[in-house]
């Protein structure tokens, strides 16, 4: 079977499955990070010391991230061995039954400790879907692509973290609005867990409706697939992992601060109300959405490499004025805040699933782009609430917006390195 260059309407098709997977995706792995500050510290921990619960509470949160690399691994070499499609198929099925199994779970009132064991481990299945997911549905969007659109085309998925983000912001805020404090933790916060339901469903009619990629048909018909894409990206393609996992650290630090640390610190240390807040948050999604098109048509136009060095280095200088924007009591500032910082996320988070990919070879490009993604989530998202909390209350506001700064000028100087703008890898 030769590879052929799909039609107008089946790529149609391809973006569509690529945006809406990652964007049911996300949305199951944000109700999460959301409950996780407003929810699980009160109902799924000992109710003694409400720090401490919110510090655990945020520990099951980053189970997700080391969960991750491992789906990179398990689902990668599927992807890079069977294929695209399949593969995409089972990690939408792996995040959808760990949330809505979430949303089923008895509480620690009522089962005590099990409760945040059966959490946590419901969490750790949602990092292994998404750490299949996100590589697969890059690689769906950019194998299609025609000559000069790879990064748009790649954009398209990418799109799928803040309509997910919005989404999952937007349902909470409406349950708040139309139920009261005792409804909502006896039983509404359960609802986003279990609509995800007829989400995965619809989800899962599209991808199995999709056909392989040109570049992994090209692979398959060749006779090259490789016997273990793990092996051969940590032994062979390891500057590319080092690389890949580097220029995309400030990505992940900077997208869990303003989110998952921003609602957390917002609502308890500034004194915001969680509709406040939420609504204030919605309107940084916004901006988060807008620039990730932006973004990917300036990095077609002048290069990946060159897309994120600006982003990176505006990510670098946003820290710097993390702390005059973010205070209380100045709900313009804030405003400001959030808007600032998600557009400088789309900045980033727009060309950077292209570079990633365009870092290995297609043979085994669904582990390495996977897995570089991923182990970024360890370093820069897993602790970042956490470390930020930790750093905030010791130390101000502003050691957050250095440790912000620092993560930038790693992931600054990693993409200054890299030998070219694209592929530094062929195949």
């Amino acid at each position: 079977m030769t590879a052929t260059a799909p039609t107008a309407p089946a790529k149609g098709r391809v973006l569509f499955a690529s945006l809406i997977g990652t964007t049911i995706e996300f949305f199951d792995f944000y109700i999460y990070a959301t409950a996780a500050v407003l929810v699980f510290p009160k109902l799924f921990f000992p109710p003694a010391d409400p720090a401490s619960a919110t510090l655990q509470s945020l520990a099951t949160f980053a189970l997700a991230f080391f969960a991750r690399p491992i789906g990179s691994a398990v689902f990668g070499h599927y992807g890079d061995r069977v294929g695209r499609k399949a593969t995409l198929v089972a990690a939408l099925l792996t995040m959808g039954v760990s949330t809505v199994v979430i949303g089923l779970l008895p509480t620690y009132a009522q089962i005590g400790v099990a409760a945040p064991l059966l959490l946590a481990l419901c969490r750790f299945g949602q990092g292994l879907g998404l750490g299949g997911e996100w590589g697969g549905a890059v690689l769906l969007a950019t194998e299609n692509a025609p000559p000069g659109k790879r990064a748009w085309y790649g954009m398209f998925p990418q799109l799928g973290a803040p309509l997910g983000l919005f989404l999952s912001t937007a349902i909470f805020l409406l349950l708040t609005e139309v139920m009261d404090d005792a409804a909502f933790f006896a039983w509404g916060w359960r609802i986003p867990f279990l609509a995800s339901a007829v989400l995965v469903l619809v989800g899962l009619w599209v991808r199995l409706r999709i056909t392989e990629t040109p570049d992994f048909q090209k692979v398959l018909d060749k006779g090259a697939r490789v016997r273990l894409p793990m092996r051969e990206v940590l032994v062979n393609q390891w500057r590319g992992l080092v690389a890949g996992t580097l220029l995309a650290l400030a990505t992940f630090v900077l997208f869990y601060l303003m989110t998952v640390f921003a609602l957390s610190w917002g609502t308890s240390r500034l004194g915001y109300t969680r509709e406040h807040f939420l609504l204030l948050q919605l309107a940084g999604v916004v901006c988060f959405a807008a620039t990730i098109p932006v973004s990917a048509l300036y990095a077609d136009r002048f290069g990946r490499r060159r897309a994120m060095l600006i982003a990176s280095a505006g990510i670098a200088v946003f820290g710097l004025c993390f702390s005059p924007l973010f205070v209380a009591g100045s709900h313009l500032g804030t405003l400001a805040f959030l808007m600032i910082g998600l557009g400088l996320m789309g900045l980033t988070y727009g060309p950077v699933g292209t570079l990633l990919a365009e870092q290995f070879p297609t043979a085994v490009r669904y582990t390495g782009a996977s897995l570089a993604f991923n182990l970024a989530g360890i370093f820069g998202a897993s602790l970042a609430p956490y470390i930020a909390t930790w750093l905030g209350d010791r130390h101000g506001l502003a050691s957050v917006g250095w440790y912000l700064a620092a993560a930038a000028m790693l992931s600054f100087i990693a993409l200054w390195r890299l030998p070219r703008d694209g592929a530094s890898a062929t195949g």
